[in-house]
């Protein structure tokens, strides 16, 4: 039997899509992502002996890694065909490392995208395990290792009596709260700015009208101002109506004059193509087009990317691989664009060369091409049907936004007519389309922008008869009265879009960094608006003011450029990470011996406290172990202090009869009495008014699974009675067959869940407006 190469990829999903492209000459295995990374409970770096990383097989890959070795064994070749990215080539390092005693022939190849002609191109292309894009990778994890292993300790003691909850720093996250506190303290401190508009409504004698805004009095043209009156004093020097009393008199002499078309300016405008998407531009698009959050996006991209089933042709990757800073697109692609664009649209359509585009981003890899569809052929409205609702909608948006890239502008007539009268001059400006262009298929949303002149008129259709010097008569004038505004807190597109200009993170790092700081309730996001919280304010205080060279834009941005010129094998992992380690010492040493960290003494040898973990979490042990074996809880913080006083109205303790705080555990919510730890009393909370149903002698009370924190309802009675359900159950009647109470269920409504009421006895379902208080 003839030997086969191994094919070594990350996810089964993609192992499945490439296994039927190769046929009978190769076996594809999944290493299922990353198989070692740092040790875990240690520093994991000998910074001594030029910062070697000391590397562990992660916990549970250990089959997957004795599977690989196995396979490597008996095949022809091993090609490790993981992500063709930074973290794809510290993967295939770790893996040839593993098997290189098993077979010395192993070649690293890349699948830019998963398809016929992307896998050939890959497996002509077998090249050695890039070590300097492995170094590059392993220098950011091994600094972002430093900065969390050392820092976040640091963070925790500083924040004690704040907070007793595990907190955490890093490189890149620390960077992005900053930005989000930063907009906030701005929001917050901003002085606005009062300032006056004046509105006009004009006909001529053919009654057609035009509404228009006061641009110049005493010929002079206004600028209105801009920014916080706070430090801003420039906006004085400014001309324009700066009083409500100044608006009336101007608005009284307005009505007095006569007036004429003074100038129509006509010009054609043309409105260019967006550029194919980047990782950060279609995490944007798809948050303010789609709603999807920038987790949800890379999901569905890595879905589409590794193969999707579509009927007869199978599992097809859709789209070129998602993680990218790179606008470029292929001869290939281009050509075959062209194509499409003329058969479909016309030639009209298609500019004379393909269009060329530039990234806005700082520390562009440009390693791969734009995120666009592998193939044309697969039109979004022929494959919906093989794909769930978001998928096409994912999918639909990058197809169109490449289709849209590569048309002509569109074109737009604009016209601005300015009307004056004695030393006033109004203005209004309109637009049509002449030609569309690539506004065909790709709406050119505007993104949100804050603008002191957001109602100023503008008709898209200005009447065409209109000349200079005809008279106008004056309608109507209002005042309306404005203040400056702050600028937007930030979005998930906009934090997005603001981390990528700056260089901060890199395309992969995007989703990650939003979900931790909400994981970590640093942020809250309010009707997709990021506010920080007062834990993550405080947090981002004390980082800013004792490591001010390190959570910082410049920093975190150089820091980037810096694993980019390793990969490219300018400078080494050694010098880069001497580089950064030095002065990081020294500002950690300054930290941990300020008046930052609230120093807690041991009660019995009066040597500092010092925070320990064990398997049953975290203390306060003397620093002064072995001699001094003292220990203690560690003091709840000001949030757990809070949660922990909440008194339960009206419940009181059967032991001695105080009241009773509603307190909080790993199985559930209970009543606790206030006078613990003299009085150990406790309760269970209860669904009030209903009866164990199976039992009829217990009530039921809600608990939490201590592994997967769902709730579940369970008998009081338990374990004599073992009843439990998985749905709230609340005190009201069912209508139809008079049952105690009603479940609340949810069904999926489009992309949201709707909830609505069962009966747990007669099955009927029920609108959720019949809970009442609920």
């Amino acid at each position: 039997m003839a030997e086969k190469s191994l094919v070594i990829v990350e996810s089964p999903s993609k192992a499945k899509t490439i296994n039927k492209y190769l046929g009978n000459s190769y076996v594809v295995e999944a290493s299922v992502g990353h198989i070692k990374d740092l040790q875990k409970h240690n520093l994991g770096i000998d910074i001594d002996n030029d910062f070697a990383p000391q590397y562990k097989t992660i916990r549970g890959k250990g089959d997957i890694v004795k599977m690989l070795k196995k396979a490597a064994k008996g095949a022809k070749e091993v090609l490790i065909a993981t992500d063709p990215d930074r973290e794809g080539e510290a993967i295939a390092w770790h893996i040839a490392e593993e098997l290189k005693k098993d077979n010395q022939n192993i070649k690293r190849i890349l699948f830019n995208e998963i398809t016929k002609a992307g896998i050939k191109k890959g497996l002509s292309e077998p090249r050695e395990i890039d070590i300097n894009l492995f170094l590059s990778q392993q220098a950011r994890r091994v600094v972002d290792r430093i900065i969390g292993y050392s820092v976040s300790p640091f963070l925790s003691r500083a924040m004690l009596s704040k907070t007793s909850q595990i907190l955490s720093a890093g490189r890149v996250q620390s960077v992005a709260l900053r930005l989000i506190c930063e907009r906030e303290e701005e929001i917050r401190n901003f002085e606005p700015i009062k300032y006056w508009n004046i509105y006009a409504d004009f006909s001529d004698e053919k009654k057609a009208q035009i509404k228009s805004r006061l641009v110049a009095f005493d010929n002079t043209t206004i600028k209105n101002p801009e920014g916080s009156a706070k430090d801003n004093d420039d906006y004085k020097n400014n001309h324009f109506v700066s009083s409500e009393e100044q608006a009336n008199t101007l608005l009284a002499q307005i009505q007095k004059e006569k007036y004429t078309i003074s100038e129509i300016i006509k010009k054609k405008v043309r409105r260019n193509p967006q550029a194919p998407f980047t990782t950060s531009s279609l995490q944007q698009e798809a948050s303010r087009r789609l709603g999807f959050p920038n987790k949800k996006t890379m999901l569905i991209a890595q879905k589409l990317y590794e193969g999707v089933n579509i009927g007869k042709d199978g599992a097809v990757g859709l789209i070129t691989y998602m993680r990218t800073d790179s606008v470029r697109v292929s001869d290939d692609a281009a050509k075959d664009a062209r194509k499409f664009i003329k058969e479909q649209y016309g030639s009209e359509y298609l500019p004379d060369a393909p269009p060329k585009y530039s990234s806005k981003s700082s520390n562009v890899q440009d390693a791969h091409e734009a995120v666009r569809p592998t193939t044309l052929s697969y039109v979004p409205a022929e494959i919906q049907q093989h794909l769930d609702r978001d998928e096409f909608k994912l999918y639909q948006l990058i197809y169109n936004r490449f289709i849209a890239s590569q048309m002509n502008p569109a074109i737009l007539d604009q016209t601005t007519i300015n009307i004056k009268g004695g030393d006033f001059t109004f203005r209004t400006t309109g637009s049509t389309i002449a030609f569309k262009g690539f506004l065909l298929i790709y709406d050119d949303l505007s993104e949100d922008k804050v603008s002191n002149d957001d109602d100023k008129p503008n008709s898209n259709i200005l009447p065409s008869h209109l000349a200079e010097g005809q008279d106008m008569n004056l309608d109507s004038a209002e005042i309306s009265g404005k203040t400056t505004k702050p600028k937007a807190r930030f979005t998930e597109a906009s934090l997005v879009k603001e981390l990528d200009e700056k260089g901060i993170g890199r395309p992969s790092t995007y989703a990650s960094i939003v979900s931790t700081l909400s994981d970590r309730e640093y942020v809250e996001l309010k009707s997709k608006i990021f506010e920080p919280t007062e834990l993550g304010i405080d947090i981002n205080k004390i980082l800013v003011e004792n490591f001010p060279e390190i959570f910082q834009v410049k920093f975190t941005a150089e820091m980037e450029h810096e694993l980019d010129i390793i990969a490219e094998g300018k400078t080494t992992y050694e010098k880069t990470l001497h580089g950064f380690y030095t002065p990081f010492v020294t500002a950690l040493d300054k930290a941990n011996k300020s008046d930052a960290i609230e120093k807690i003494l041991c009660e019995n040898c009066g040597s500092e406290m010092v925070i320990k973990v064990s398997r049953n979490g975290r203390f306060l042990a003397c620093s002064n172990y072995p001699e001094c074996k003292t220990t203690k809880s560690l003091p709840k913080g000001e949030k757990e202090q809070k949660a922990a006083a909440e008194i339960a109205p009206g419940v009181f303790c059967d032991e001695c009869g105080k009241e009773m705080y509603i307190r909080s555990s790993k199985y559930g919510k209970f009543y606790g009495c206030v006078d613990y730890p003299k009085c150990k009393g406790i309760k269970q909370i209860t669904v009030p008014g209903i009866k164990c149903p199976k039992c009829l002698e217990g009530s039921l009370t809600e608990r939490y699974s201590p592994k997967s924190r769902k709730a579940f309802w369970g008998c009081t009675r338990y374990p004599e009675c073992d009843y439990i359900t998985n749905y709230e159950p609340i005190p009201v009647g069912c209508p139809a067959c008079q049952n105690k109470y009603l479940e609340v269920r949810f069904k999926r409504n489009g992309q949201d869940w709707e909830k609505y009421l069962s009966c747990p006895k007669c099955k009927e379902k029920f609108d959720f407006s019949l809970s009442g208080k609920y």
